[in-house]
């Protein structure tokens, strides 16, 4: 029976605008921010909204997205706001907006409400999407104008009276969502409201008569003095940010405002502070910048991998065309295989370049986590030396997960890498498995999971660990702590973007002298497992006599050898180096064309768009996409005309598989 997670905590280490937007912003990681959260571009104009938007405005998404952000600003305000919007443009930087300033936003129906805004720039290749997560603060408004008004009348009060207001003064603190803290200014709490009890654990009997101190990192010893002395000169801090303890250990990312309090004579007796949680913002703000760094090294692993992917597919063109005139026995066959096994590593290698970034094709399975693991540690045995004990605890008799099995393999070898040189002396490295179901109250804590039935792999060792600062960048591409020549600084990221792209998530926990352990979740595939059958026996490849194909390749050399694979198995083959060389091809032959095999990243006219093209004017026409280029653009035209893909370098088995696939 799968374990329930429940409430526990665990800390997580952390194109255009338009589709930064509808891949990140509509995402679980947002909706758990308490603000609404707007992406807007440079001109002013939404991409993409939060349910909590919705909620505070009382829009639908889609009445938001391709509007001004004006439409949220009340018509008095607009050219104030037009102009302000210029002047971030200018200098883009995050900044908060709200303190000492009346800012209002306008719902749906009319009404106004007062907001603090906090703008965070977002830098794209083509520009910056900034941004905005808007706070209504009509509570602390309401609360602020009623302590004032309270305090302007206590002048005028009899003894009863002051008695009343006192009633009333903590009666408007406790109707705070946030959490107020009164001290003297050695740092004692005097008053403590529901807020903070909501906050931070702890009750108002356990708080006062404390130092505030004790709410505070050790790691920060000199900040709560620092803050009372500001106070003490009778400064105002606003909007600062820290870190505080909650009662169960749970690290709360804070923003503060703190004020003097004074006595009637005018003397600073003491400080009041308004906390308000913004961990969840913090996380969201974490992982969109893990994802910005992923999409720029994207980029480049992306290009890189079609060209290189390209190089292979002509070698490997080239062994299966030797490899029908030569001896398979002798040693020419040897060399021929060698350079077959060579291209599989390259292969390899660009796949896991992709991986990290979540642009590589997965071929997933159905997958017995516990079985395979078996078939693992024999990889991983001699790399991790005889003085490191290999223990496996599978904690229910099946764990099935769906996953590229090449690329779960990548995951435990990286991750034992680590562990080998985490343990220079020798030491335990350990593979736990289990059936987990995640509820609400544990995804809602870990943030973008989802609640369900998933499989958990824990990789640990008893190696020498990691301080914070290491752990904080662990998932970084070419982020390495190894000496230079020995470290790629690749290998955490590819496990990081698997465990993404395969639907999953990932935490790291560690501690200095005392180990690490990786926890990964993967959605269990249990469902889908059907009575077993007969393992299917390998397809002939059947020889298509006349069937035409279109052939389009702007690589010469990968043209010419992928015609003569066609050719040798009945094909008759049109060519073309470019999409329009394609169209004048099609419009000259004045029979049929079977189907049309076509890279995808050309010079010209792309591979997308001669499709389009084609499937006007001959819709009878199959396709077949191939390409080294497995990125966002293959995807989406997979997803959108289920068009299969053909990735470079492929064989000749699977060149003709597929070929007879399309063509039934």
């Amino acid at each position: 029976m799968p374990s329930k997670l429940s409430g526990h905590q665990e800390s997580p280490s952390s194109p255009s605008p338009q589709a930064l937007g509808d891949i990140l912003l509509t995402s679980s990681l947002l909706e758990a921010i308490p603000d609404a959260i707007v992406a807007v571009e440079q001109d002013g104009t939404i991409v993409q909204v939060n349910s909590q938007t919705e909620t505070l405005f009382g829009y639908q998404r889609s009445e938001l997205v391709g509007q001004k952000i004006e439409i949220l600003v009340p018509a008095r305000f607009r050219n104030q706001h037009h102009t302000h919007r210029a002047a971030f443009a200018q200098s883009p930087k995050i900044r908060q907006m709200g303190a000492g300033l009346d800012l209002y936003g306008r719902r749906r129906d009319g009404s106004e409400f007062a907001v603090e805004i906090s703008l965070n720039p977002v830098s794209l290749g083509n520009g910056t999407l900034v941004l905005s997560a808007i706070r209504d603060i009509s509570d602390r408004k309401r609360i602020e104008q009623e302590l004032r008004r309270a305090h302007q009348e206590l002048d005028r009060k009899t003894t009863q009276e002051i008695g009343e207001y006192r009633a009333r003064l903590a009666s408007i603190i406790d109707s705070s969502t946030d959490a107020i803290i009164g001290k003297e200014l050695d740092g004692t709490i005097t008053s403590w409201n529901r807020g903070a009890e909501a906050m931070y654990g702890y009750t108002a009997e356990e708080a006062i008569g404390k130092n505030i101190s004790f709410l505070t990192s050790k790691n920060r010893p000199d900040e709560i003095p620092n803050i009372l002395a500001k106070i003490s000169r009778g400064e105002r801090i606003e909007h600062y940010e820290s870190v505080r303890l909650a009662k169960d250990g749970r690290r709360l990312d804070v923003s503060l405002s703190i004020s003097p309090i004074f006595e009637p004579a005018g003397n600073i007796v003491g400080a009041s502070a308004i906390a308000r949680d913004i961990t969840a913002q913090r996380r969201a703000e974490d992982h969109l910048r893990q994802a910005q760094k992923m999409e720029a090294v994207g980029r480049l692993a992306g290009g890189v991998a079609h060209d290189f992917n390209n190089i292979l597919g002509i070698v490997t063109a080239c062994t299966e065309l030797l490899r029908d005139r030569i001896d398979p026995g002798g040693d020419s066959g040897q060399y021929i295989e060698n350079i077959r096994k060579a291209v599989e590593r390259g292969t390899s290698l660009t796949r896991q370049l992709l991986a990290f970034t979540r642009k590589s094709s997965l071929q997933p399975q159905l997958i017995d986590l516990n079985i395979r693991l078996k078939d693992v540690i024999k990889l991983i045995q001699p790399l991790m030396g005889d003085d490191v004990e290999i223990v496996v605890v599978p904690r229910d008799p099946s764990a099935v997960i769906e996953i590229d099995p090449g690329q779960l393999d990548q995951i435990v070898l990286n991750l034992a890498v680590n562990s080998r040189d985490a343990m220079p002396r020798g030491g335990k490295f350990i593979l736990e498995t289990a059936a987990v179901e995640l509820d609400e109250v544990f995804t809602s804590q870990h943030r973008p999971m989802k609640e369900g039935p998933h499989v958990m792999l824990a990789v640990s060792d008893t190696g020498i660990g990691m301080d914070q600062a290491t752990v904080a960048r662990i998932f970084e591409p070419f982020f390495t702590t190894k000496e230079a020549g020995k470290g790629t600084g690749l290998g955490l990221a590819t496990v990081y973007g698997i465990v993404q792209q395969s639907g999953g998530h990932i935490w790291v926990y560690s501690e200095v002298g005392s180990g690490t352990i990786f926890k990964i979740y993967l959605p269990s595939a249990e469902h889908k497992i059907a009575e077993k059958t007969a393992t299917e026996a390998e397809r002939a490849i059947a020889r298509r006599e006349g069937r035409v194909i279109l052939l389009v390749e702007d690589d010469e050399i990968m043209l010419s050898l992928t015609r003569k694979l066609l050719e040798q198995n009945g094909y008759l083959v049109l060519e073309a180096r470019e999409g329009k060389s394609a169209i004048d091809v099609m419009e000259a032959h004045h029979g049929t064309i079977d189907v049309l095999l076509t890279d995808v990243v050309m010079r010209g006219m792309s591979g997308p768009e001669l499709v389009a093209k084609v499937i006007a004017s001959h819709p009878e026409t199959k396709v077949v996409y191939m390409s080294g280029y497995t990125g966002e653009l293959i995807a989406q035209h997979e997803r959108t005309q289920g068009i299969p893909l053909l990735e470079k370098p492929f064989t000749r088995t699977a060149l003709f598989h597929l070929l007879d696939e399309v063509l039934g």
